[in-house]
């Protein structure tokens, strides 16, 4: 094809774009990378990097004794560099060549077990003595953490212990108190003290990161990602346009054949005895010796077969033109050949494939696919093959996985019909016919088959013959796959036109002796050998002790894989070694080859030996950016490439930019190398589009017009043309990651990984690097298979040590580096690393890698820029009547508590009209209404309490109630000695003593606190805690019954608290038998009726002051928004110890007069269907439970639903059904359940939550009249700059919030900015504030500090309404005016809970809730069962239980770094994966994040590993 301007120029032009690249260095030695890895090494080592190591459980770490280990097996030969034996160091740098061996090899090799250890990475001034890591590795043992909390003085940071579920829900107790010791990786116990390690870390990351970027781009909301800007001083190419390099002429020689059928034709009739290959048995013994005679006749055999004995005479199976598969193994060239030649004589397209070894082979799926499409029905392969495939038990070869239904079709000659004598194959001139399909796997894992067709597989073999210098009956060794790629085009095809006799080595005699094909080419006096890089690399280590070798006879060794940059160290070392053994440096060949171009580019053997190859030392850093600098100044980051020789024989080769329109690169440009020639691939089979964007490129000048008009085809190789049109390729398509907008080569960074002391701790060659996207950019990951014999300690200095090489030389950051166990990674077929397979696994979190090291510190550059708060407006400007900035403002009250009153009384003139609100209002105290009831309704049934088995263990009616707290009130005054407003702890199981307990106290005018009692089977944690409330509400007395009687005072008991120092202690199971000379009654309404104690999530003891006043307005308030009457009866399956649980269980009864059916909550751990069955069995209306019962119910029942409705269990009369909690709702659980139990009856819209805070314990609650509760999705980023943005269901980032019930009655709610104190507008998110009758008075402290609680209790706003005095409860919120209407006809307010304030984590300057991380974390992997993160000196940190092998804990730390990452834009620091049941959750299912923190401060947590991100 006519080219525009002469090649002669377009070598000037080359020469002097890239000036220096080849003068200076000719004989730039390959070793310069492993120098400069290891001086970037020292110059890190002077910076004295401190990377805390992993903490790892002993049960973890594997034990490595070397006798138990056998060597990686790779089943047969391998696509990049598999691991032989003797896999050491690679790259021997010095001029001895000092190779390290071990003991192993040797013996496999030699039967010796002499080894000699002399590493080379020493040699080259390495870092060989590493330096240890930090110094808090000091080798001794943890302090132990055990010792109790002193909870005698306040001062105390762990004067608050765990408040543990006891009951509720059935979890295993944290093993905080003992601390176990850790084991960092050899099993040592170090000093390994989590405190220590952070701050290690805190310092690392403190460290000058890359230079701040500046610009953003805006995603769909203003979350702001740093997009990468150009660096103004990146190198940009400056050369000409290049110009297409023309190859040599393709000289056709007057006697090649015509086709390559016919080339088999003339030789197996004219030199039937010539040699045609030899194949070898795994004793390198000659096997067998087919000969072109032989070839010729059972490939005739073979194509006859083929033709007329599968199916029938009028149907056959296969005719000309149809695709065969051929399965043969890799030991068995000849059979393969045979069969290769057959189907070309009988022109069917032979589509050769790896033998599948199991049916889930890694990639076999793939295969199947490409069989299926090529439309292949027939699959030919030999006996022993065909014996070796898995059989089903009726002898049949399954069908693989992804495979079509084959015939299997054995090719030996025994087995087949002769031809008939008249039967000739059709022997044509080379055509546009397909010959072949070769198949090739993409970096996706997908596999595609290229088309060659009959001409190009002709002329190939031409180029080839004329290249190589091949002449008539030359010897030639084969250690490559002679299935595709170089081994079929020289070992089959070629072989036979030229009449060559080869000698093939199988890779199961590489295995054994790494030698083999040296030893071949001696005995043979073979002139051509076709190798790859690993093949003289293993030679390298196993050729000492050969005495005998002579390489002179050969005047080409083929490098199949010489393109690829880690190759020339290989052919440097060769070289060095061989050369005293006769090797000559101009027989070195290596070539450039891909599955769609054949071969793109080899280099000439040539005789004149004083010309050295070429040689280029290029800038990596200018590589990344596209661009060819010969580096001049740094030395440290370079890429030394060798040429791969010319241009193809009739070819033309020019270079385009990889991505966009193919346009024509510069001449100190990197591109995408593409030929234009006959011989090449013509498709991708049955694939019209791809095959267009890959065989049918148009090259365009910078002008716009094509070069040509004849198409190029794309090689996959980046590379260049230099001086001299030398082709230079600098890595693949495939193996291209662009980070931040740079390029950066897979292979490079194999290479840089492996120049790091690389056979100390990994395979050379068992190494994967690719790259995932995580938040809008690619990230290196780097997956390596750990040798057995390496400690924990040594191979975390190893990862070390690689990211700051990696990062010295390619000034790009690794997101992952991790280490799997040896043999672990998936293979290909040919013991390669299977790239798409590895990512897959990793992805999923199936890859169980044994060390992990994460670095999204180091290389997540595109964060948002962390949030300044701004200024907020000035009150003047927004105030305009009851409007802030054009917003109604956000205020909301529950019916009023008064004016319902008469209403309903002229409502409801009903049988209990002498009961009504009236009778009731009269009474200001608890303790009266109780009398009345005794008096008018003594039979009346107040309390029913359920056993585990669902039956009445026990009742109260009015009478019995108020006699049990007459007799009561005599023990407290007569055997307590005890004067009105003393404090007396209640210490009992949820029950009926709790009741008539606190109505003892009320009628002798004592103030109850109720106080969960400590668990029989915990009492280390749980009575710490009952101690310390005692104390702190300065309680007088304790009651209690006889049983926490004896516990209290019990030898366990004494070891965890100070038993001396309890009050007295009574207990009510023996009481007086006479009643009190009179009741006490309360002279003001504002006295304290109760003290209500609860733990916070966040580790704070509060109790809050409830006086009559508040209480008896409570309890009115919930009788009129749930309907409450004495004819109701209401299922309680709470815990009756704080806020509404309390008050549900102990007081609305008697308030209210209705019956409660109580249910403890642990007797669902025995009886999981407890609570639903008594609301069934009761046909109970409404109901109240917590989240831990909900979820109880969900996960233990979730499969019995069907036997509960044999059962009888109905909830259809449920109308509501209220979940009791101090949080937002969680939805997917309320949801879940009601899903669950949709079938049983439940009604959807019957299950709601409430609200309440210490301030007030109960702002909201589901009521049985107005609409049902509406559910909102927000806009999490908004949320995170506390703004409330509304979206649609299902859109990006949004997140479902459900309303908290409605207003209790007597309630006003205002919405305020929790810093300024102004109002905010409707939708706003701020502070819940509450302003109620039966909010509490304050909270009642040791110290009574004032401060604290005048801010809580009593606070005004800045601006508007100043006067109203509210509470804050400490919970963010927003209100909305929805279209529903209340049962009073106004519009409804909803209040929507978004999380408490002092739960809320600042980072970045915004506003993140623990729950919508955890919720994220949890869904990343299916063993994640339950997550908890807090925050540590600004670093997150993440604990998640694992539900699993320990063997996965190491899987959970990318995805949870990278999932946080995506959703959250934050970076975690700690990953922590434990047991399940050590995250610590209290009774109302909330999880105690700060206690967590405080264990995992302590060494208190036993993780099974810790992992520190970088």
């Amino acid at each position: 094809p006519p080219i525009t301007g002469c090649a002669l120029s377009a070598q000037l032009a080359q020469a002097q774009a890239v000036p220096g690249l080849l003068d200076a260095q000719r004989t730039a030695p390959s070793y310069v990378h492993t120098e400069a890895v290891q001086a970037a090494l020292a110059k890190h080592k002077e910076r004295k990097m401190a990377v805390p190591m992993p903490s790892k459980r002993r049960s973890l770490v594997v034990q490595t004794s070397m006798d138990a280990y056998t060597p990686p097996d790779t089943s047969s030969g391998s696509e990049d560099e598999g691991s032989v034996q003797g896999d050491s160091q690679g790259t021997p740098t010095s001029s001895q060549g000092s190779i390290n061996m071990e003991h192993w090899i040797s013996q496999a090799i030699h039967g010796s077990t002499t080894s000699t250890t002399s590493s080379s990475s020493t040699q080259s001034g390495g870092s060989g003595a590493a330096h240890r890591l930090a110094d808090v590795m000091a080798q001794t043992h943890i302090e132990n953490h055990s010792a109790p909390p002193d909870v005698t003085t306040y001062t105390s940071e762990h004067s608050i212990q765990v408040e543990r579920p006891q009951g509720s829900t059935a979890r295993v107790a944290p093993k905080y108190g003992n601390a176990e010791l850790m084991e960092t990786g050899d099993g040592v116990p170090v000093s390994s003290r989590v405190s220590a390690k952070i701050q290690q870390l805190v310092n690392t990351l403190k460290r000058p990161k890359r230079p701040p970027l500046r610009e953003f781009f805006v995603d769909d909301f203003e979350e702001l990602l740093e997009v990468q800007q150009p660096d103004p001083n990146q190198p940009k190419p400056e050369g000409a346009q290049m110009l297409a390099m023309r190859g040599e002429q393709l000289g056709v020689v007057t006697n090649w054949p015509p086709s390559l059928e016919a080339a088999l034709q003339r030789w197996g009739t004219i030199s039937p005895k010539a040699p045609c290959l030899t194949t070898m048995d795994t004793n390198g013994k000659p096997l067998y010796i087919l000969t072109y005679g032989k070839l010729w006749t059972r490939s005739m055999k073979v194509a006859y077969n083929i033709l007329h004995k599968l199916g029938t005479k009028q149907e056959p199976m296969v005719r000309p033109g149809d695709r065969v598969t051929l399965v043969f193994p890799n030991n068995d060239p000849a059979a393969f050949m045979v069969a290769f030649y057959g189907c070309l004589l009988a022109e069917v397209v032979p589509v050769p494939i790896e033998v599948p070894l199991t049916r889930k082979d890694a990639g076999s799926q793939q295969i199947g696919f490409l069989l299926g499409s090529c439309g292949v029905t027939v699959a030919l392969t030999s006996d022993a093959c065909h014996k070796g495939l898995p059989k089903s038990p009726t002898g049949e070869i399954p069908q693989f996985k992804g495979w079509p239904k084959l015939l299997w079709f054995v090719t030996e000659s025994k087995h087949l019909s002769k031809p008939p004598r008249d039967w000739f194959p059709h022997i044509k001139d080379a055509n546009n016919d397909t010959a072949y399909i070769e198949y090739k796997t993409c970096k996706d894992g997908s596999v595609l088959g290229v088309t060659v067709t009959r001409i190009a597989l002709l002329t190939h073999c031409q180029a080839l013959t004329q290249a190589c210098g091949y002449t008539e009956a030359e010897t030639i060794v084969n250690v490559l796959d002679f299935k595709k790629d170089v081994g079929l085009w020289h070992g089959i095809l070629t072989s036979v036109m030229n009449m060559m006799h080869v000698i093939s080595i199988p890779y199961s005699l590489m295995k054994v002796n790494p030698l083999s094909w040296i030893q071949k080419v001696c005995q043979y006096k073979a002139k051509v050998a076709c190798v790859k890089s690993r093949d003289m690399h293993w030679a390298l280590v196993a050729h000492r002790d050969q005495r005998d070798i002579n390489l002179s006879s050969l005047r080409m060794l083929i490098v199949a894989d010489g393109a690829n940059p880690w190759s020339i160290s290989s052919c440097d070392a060769f070289l060095n070694v061989f050369q005293s053994k006769g090797l000559r440096q101009e027989v070195i060949c290596p070539c450039a080859s891909s599955p769609e171009a054949l071969t793109v580019a080899i280099r000439r053997p040539t005789d004149d030996s004083n010309q050295p190859p070429g040689r280029g030392v290029l800038s990596m850093h200018g590589l990344t950016y596209g661009v060819i600098r010969v580096d001049s100044e740094e030395k440290l980051s370079v890429l030394t490439v060798q040429d791969v020789g010319l241009v193809m024989p009739g070819a033309i080769m020019c270079s385009v930019k990889p991505d966009g329109i193919p346009q024509l690169c510069k001449t100190d440009e990197i591109g995408e190398l593409c030929v234009c020639a006959i011989a090449t691939g013509t498709s991708y089979y049955g694939l019209s589009g791809m095959t267009k964007n890959t065989f049918e490129v148009f090259p365009m000048t910078s002008s716009g017009g094509p070069i040509t008009e004849y198409p190029f085809i794309r090689t996959g190789l980046l590379g260049f043309i230099g001086p001299g049109g030398l082709v230079f390729v600098i890595g693949k398509m495939d193996g291209l990651m662009v980070v931040s907008g740079r390029r950066h080569n897979a292979d490079d960074i194999v290479a840089t990984a492996l120049a790091v002391e690389p056979m100390k701790f990994v395979y050379r060659g068992r190494i994967a690097v690719f790259s995932v996207s995580v938040l809008h950019d690619e990230r290196i990951v780097i997956v390596a298979e750990q040798r057995p014999d390496s400690t924990e300690e040594d191979s975390f200095q190893w990862m070390s040590r690689v990211l700051q090489a990696i990062d010295s030389i390619h000034q790009v950051g690794v997101y992952c580096l991790a280490l799997v166990p040896a043999n672990t990674l998936p293979k290909t077929p040919l013991g390669g690393i299977h790239l798409s397979e590895t990512k897959q696994l990793f992805l999923e979190g199936s890859l169980h890698p044994c060390n992990v090291l994460m670095c999204p510190h180091t290389c997540v550059t595109n964060l948002p820029k962390p949030r300044q708060k701004q200024p907020e407006i000035g009150p003047a400007s927004v105030m305009v009547g009851n409007l802030v900035s054009g917003k109604r403002i956000a205020q909301a009250s529950g019916r009023d508590l008064g004016q319902i009153e008469d209403n309903d009384q002229a409502r409801k003139v009903i049988v209990w009209c002498c009961d009504c609100h009236s009778a009731l209002l009269q009474f200001l105290f608890l303790s009266e209404v109780l009398q009345w009831r005794a008096q008018t309704t003594p039979d009346h049934v107040l309390y029913t309490l359920l056993n585990c088995r669902g039956t009445i263990a026990n009742s109260l009616t009015c009478v019995q109630l108020h006699k049990r707290a007459e007799k009561i009130a005599v023990m407290l005054m007569e055997r307590g000695h005890l004067q009105d407003g003393d404090h007396v702890a209640l210490v009992y199981p949820p029950g009926i003593d709790l009741i008539a307990a606190f109505y003892g106290c009320l009628y002798a005018g004592c103030v109850p606190i109720t106080v969960r009692p400590p668990h029989p089977q915990n009492i280390a944690t749980t009575l710490p805690t009952v101690k310390m409330i005692v104390e702190v509400s300065r309680s007088a007395c304790l009651m209690t019954t006889q049983l926490i009687c004896k516990l209290l005072r019990s030898r366990e008991a004494a070891a965890a608290v100070d038993i001396r120092t309890w009050p007295p202690v009574l207990d009510t199971d023996d009481l007086p038998k006479k009643r009190p000379a009179q009741i006490y009654k309360p002279s003001n309404p504002e006295t304290l009726a109760y003290l209500d104690f609860s733990v916070s999530t966040t580790g704070m003891l509060a109790g809050v002051k409830m006086s009559h006043a508040a209480t008896s307005a409570f309890c009115r308030s919930i009788k009129l928004q749930c309907e409450l009457y004495p004819s109701r009866e209401v299922a309680i399956c709470l815990d009756p110890y704080c806020g509404l649980g309390f008050v549900l269980w102990c007081l609305c009864s008697v308030y209210s007069g209705h019956q409660s059916i109580l249910i403890p909550p642990s007797e669902l751990e025995t009886n999981p269907a407890l609570w639903l069955l008594a609301v069934s069995q009761y046909k109970v209306r409404d109901t109240f439970c917590s989240y831990s019962v909900m979820e109880l119910c969900t996960k233990g029942l979730g499969s019995q639903t069907e036997s509960l409705k044999a059962r009888g269990l109905d909830l259809s009369r449920v109308r509501t059904c209220v979940v009791v909690a101090e949080e937002r709702p969680r939805i997917a659980l309320t949801q879940s359940f009601s899903k669950l139990f949709k079938d049983l009856g439940l009604h959807p819209r019957a299950v709601s939550t409430s609200l309440g805070c210490r301030v007030n314990l109960a702002i909201c609650l589901q009521g049985t009249s107005g609409p049902d509760p509406t559910t909102v999705y927000v806009d999490m980023r908004a949320l995170r700059h506390d703004r409330v943005r509304l979206v649609e269901r299902g859109s990006p980032h949004s997140l479902p919030l459900m309303e908290s019930g409605k207003i209790l009655p007597g309630v006003r709610i205002i919405i305020a900015n929790p810093e300024t104190k102004g109002p905010l507008g409707d939708s706003h998110l701020g502070e819940i504030w509450v302003h109620s009758t039966h909010n509490a008075s304050g909270y009642f402290t040791i110290y009574g500090d004032e401060s604290l609680q005048s801010d809580h209790f009593n606070s005004r706003l800045s601006f508007g309404d100043t006067q109203t005095i509210w509470a804050r409860t400490g919970y963010l919120g927003f209100l909305r005016r929805t279209e529903l209407t209340d049962a009073n006809g106004e519009r409804h307010d909803a209040l929507y809970v978004v999380g408490a304030l002092d739960e809320a984590m600042e980072l970045r300057g915004m506003r993140y809730h623990p729950i919508d991380i955890e919720t994220s974390v949890i869904r990343a992997h299916k063993s994640i069962t339950e997550c908890a993160v807090f925050t540590w000196t600004n670093l997150l940190v993440v604990v998640v239980e694992l539900d699993g092998s320990e063997q996965e804990a190491l899987d959970l730390v990318p995805l949870v770094t990278n999932v946080v990452l995506e959703e959250h834009y934050l970076i975690v620091g700690v990953v922590v994966v434990v047991d399940i049941g050590v995250i610590p959750i209290n009774s109302r299912g909330e999880k105690q994040r700060m206690h967590l923190r405080d264990g995992f401060l302590a060494d208190q947590l036993d993780p099974i590993y810790v992992a520190y991100n970088m």
